[in-house]
């Protein structure tokens, strides 16, 4: 069959395939062979047909803010956390204001962190904070600022022992202290406060285990007074830790090491004092009369 013209073109393409989405696509493959001076009233017809492809059917269209939240909360109660973020999106969407807004709020917080997208989830939980510092719910979203952080960290032995103990970053788990510790300044009788508190303690401690073992690393390496210098930000920053103990040994080996004896003797008496029952005790002893 020979085609002398753009009309003639166009009966055939729209009478042998019809306007779908994929034909559509076929079709506009075609016209890349055919002449410039038929392209244009062909591809004006081409848009009014795919342009009559019927749109997606969306089943909630009329539903009740209820009705989707209840959906939301099945799918949310079934694991499916990116249907029910669907859901909860369509009633922020619809119904802006009242009740089952703000908690489409709330439970997307919590979504975003089950769902393994913590930066989501602390973007969502921000927004609920500035759009409702008053919310009677508030401060479960400062809690979820804090706990998506705290999941963040990593595990205490990768914290605590790494290849390179000098550069562990800890900005995660002294964003979440200060998350959980916002929480507690703000409302001490809130149900998440206790949790948070005993959260803040579990940081502190491996903040302060953390650092000690920083200087550990140094001393091992020759880094006297860089060992040293961590040594005291513990007993400056975690004096009431357990990592306060070995701060002061690890001190007390550094100035033995460095040649300063009576240094070294000064920070042994403070251990001798503060913990009498060290077990580093006999060995710094002999280290510091060594030295002396």
């Amino acid at each position: 069959m020979v085609f002398n013209g753009s009309g003639v073109i166009l009966d055939f393409m729209l009478h042998f395939a019809p306007a779908t989405s994929d034909n559509c696509r076929s079709i506009f493959s075609i016209m890349r062979r055919i002449p410039k001076l038929l392209l244009a009233p062909l591809i004006a017809a081409l848009l009014a047909g795919c342009s009559l492809l019927p749109d997606k059917i969306d089943e909630t269209k009329g539903w009740s803010a209820q009705r989707l939240y209840s959906e939301a909360k099945e799918s949310m109660s079934e694991g499916n956390y990116q249907t029910a973020l669907e859901y909860l999106d369509k009633i922020q969407a619809r119904y802006p204001f009242g009740r089952y807004a703000q908690q489409a709020q709330l439970d997307t917080i919590f979504i975003q962190y089950r769902d393994s997208e913590p930066d989501a989830a602390i973007a969502a939980a921000d927004r609920f904070i500035k759009a409702n510092p008053r919310h009677p719910y508030v401060d479960y979203a400062y809690y979820m600022k804090g706990l998506v952080n705290f999941q963040r960290i990593n595990t205490i032995l990768e914290r605590l022992a790494p290849s390179d103990r000098s550069k562990t970053d800890t900005s995660t788990a002294r964003q979440s202290y200060n998350d959980f510790a916002e929480l507690a300044r703000k409302f001490p009788d809130s149900k998440y406060a206790e949790d948070a508190r005993q959260r803040m303690l579990f940081l502190h401690n491996s903040l302060a285990a953390y650092e000690v073992n920083v200087a550990d690393y140094y001393l091992k390496r020759g880094a006297y007074v860089a060992a040293v210098n961590r040594a005291v930000y513990v007993l400056e920053t975690y004096a009431r830790t357990p990592s306060a103990q070995n701060a002061l040994t690890i001190m007390t080996e550094a100035y033995v090491k460095m040649g300063m004896p009576q240094l070294a003797a000064d920070s042994l008496r403070v251990l001798e004092r503060n913990y009498p029952q060290s077990p580093e005790l006999p060995k710094l002893n002999a280290l510091v009369k060594g030295a002396g």
